[in-house]
Order: C-alpha cells, then structure tokens, then sequence
C-alpha cells in the first residue's frame, strides 16, 4: 500500500503506511477483539522495514512471566548492514500498559483464544502492531463464510448487470 507523494516517490515505511500484513489470519481465526502494540526493535530492523521488508506469515504472541513476545516475526537482515545486523527470527517484546496485559492475560487463559498479529504499521515514526485476541475457526466455518462472500458477490454481480440493462 505505497502512496504516492508530489515528486512521485514512495511513502513505503512513512507515517500510516503498513509495512506487513497477515491475511490469512482473518479467514482462519474468529477476531475477539484487538489492540494496538509498540514493538522494541533494534536499528537495522527498522531500516529493513522502511525498505518494506517483514513477514508475519508465522508470527504469534505470547504472555511470558507478565510480559508480551512476538514470536516468528520474520524481519531480514538490512541490506546494508554489517556485522551488528540482527537475527531474522528473534522474539521481539511487546510494549502495553500493564492493565492492557492484564486484561489480555484474562481474555487468553478464559476460553480457547490466542493472540494473533494482524498488520505492522507505522504512527509517528514508531512501529506499532495490531494484535488480535482471536478463536480458531471449524472447517465448516471457514466454508461458511466462503460461500457468504461468494453469495454476497453474486448479488452485488447482478445488481450491477441490472442497473447496465445487462440480462446475464
């Protein structure tokens, strides 16, 4: 989702922009809820995500002794870094207030719920992390929602064919 600016050049890694997205964490989990995290990074992982560099195909948190980690967060080695570059793979901590914590803490241990990134972004210069409380979903639901989209389309399809004076 680069935006272009006056001079044409790429916004990518600039206030609003997301850097990563995990879509498919949508289609296989229930979102309960979500909430906004900072994410304590080292220098060559923010240069490498204002290159538009981050994967959270695997990536989940976890609650450590009353602390957030974001697990398998993949971040690349800058490009043009040396020997200081960091580990692709490390757990990253999260930053929260300690009622947020609190509260996610309550949310995970109740049911058969789990915290799942949904997007990495940045505000004011800062990465930030939409993390999701969230409930796996049933294969029949998955279809049930796949064939909802599928219905929804259909009508929307032949709402526009109607209003065109097309008869499909």
């Amino acid at each position: 989702m680069a935006k272009k600016g006056k001079k044409g050049a790429s916004t990518l890694g600039r206030d609003g922009s997301v850097v990563a997205s995990n879509r498919k964490a949508r289609h296989e989990y229930t979102i309960l809820g979500t909430y906004e995290a900072g994410i304590a990074l080292l220098g060559t992982e923010i240069k490498s995500m204002r290159e538009g560099q981050a994967s959270l195909v695997d990536a989940f948190a976890t609650i450590d002794d009353g602390e957030l980690w974001l697990r398998g967060l993949h971040i690349p080695e800058y490009s043009h870094g040396n020997w200081t570059n960091h580990a692709p793979k490390r757990a990253r901590k999260l930053l929260m207030h300690r009622r947020e914590i609190d509260s996610l803490v309550g949310k995970v241990r109740d049911g058969n719920a789990t915290l799942v990134p949904l997007s990495l972004y940045f505000v004011n210069g800062r990465v930030k992390v939409e993390l999701a409380v969230a409930r796996g979903k049933q294969a029949h639901d998955k279809r049930h929602d796949l064939a909802k989209r599928t219905a929804e389309r259909e009508a929307v399809r032949e709402l526009g064919r109607r209003i065109k004076g097309m008869h499909a």
